[in-house]
């Protein structure tokens, strides 16, 4: 049996081509619905992450948490088993009697964010400072996990 070759057989009209776009991106929607359905759940209940920075110098490591909104009473910092936890609690503002709400993108609820802390790291001397809404949480290095430049001799 032989088949009619069409060179442009697969090109639609300009109507169709618009409801495929609009049939693939309702796709996408149920497949990201599946996938992460019930995270996306989660933070529509009242749960949230904060954005980090986990940064290192020479003598210890730092981790930065962006926390807007919040005050120091409101965190708190566990360090477990070489765990650093980072759990807090951001409450929504009382809303004005009468006032309507036509968007709201801010996040509320409780977060909670742990690091393994890498080995070397003097637990018990661990600072922490909240300035302008940036939780600093300043890990010092242990001595031996300090590099140490070794110095090189010439041969004779």
């Amino acid at each position: 049996m032989l088949t009619r070759w069409e060179p442009f057989g697969g090109i639609r009209r300009r109507g169709d081509l618009f409801g495929d776009l609009t049939r693939m991106q309702e796709d996408m929607n149920r497949f990201f619905d599946d996938f992460f359905g019930e995270h996306r759940r989660g933070l529509s209940e009242g749960a949230w992450l904060p954005s980090v920075d986990v940064s290192e110098t020479e003598n210890e490591f730092v981790v930065r948490a962006e926390l807007p909104g919040m005050s120091h009473e409101d965190i708190d910092i566990n360090v477990q088993d070489n765990i650093l936890t980072l759990k807090g609690e951001k409450k929504q503002e009382k809303k004005e009697e009468g006032e309507s709400f036509h968007r709201l993108e801010r996040n509320y609820g409780s977060f909670s964010r742990s690091f393994t802390l890498p080995s070397g790291v003097k637990s018990e001397d661990i600072k922490a400072n909240f300035k302008d809404g940036v939780l600093e949480v300043a890990m010092p290095k242990a001595e031996e996990a300090k590099p140490k430049k070794i110095a090189i001799t010439a041969g004779a």
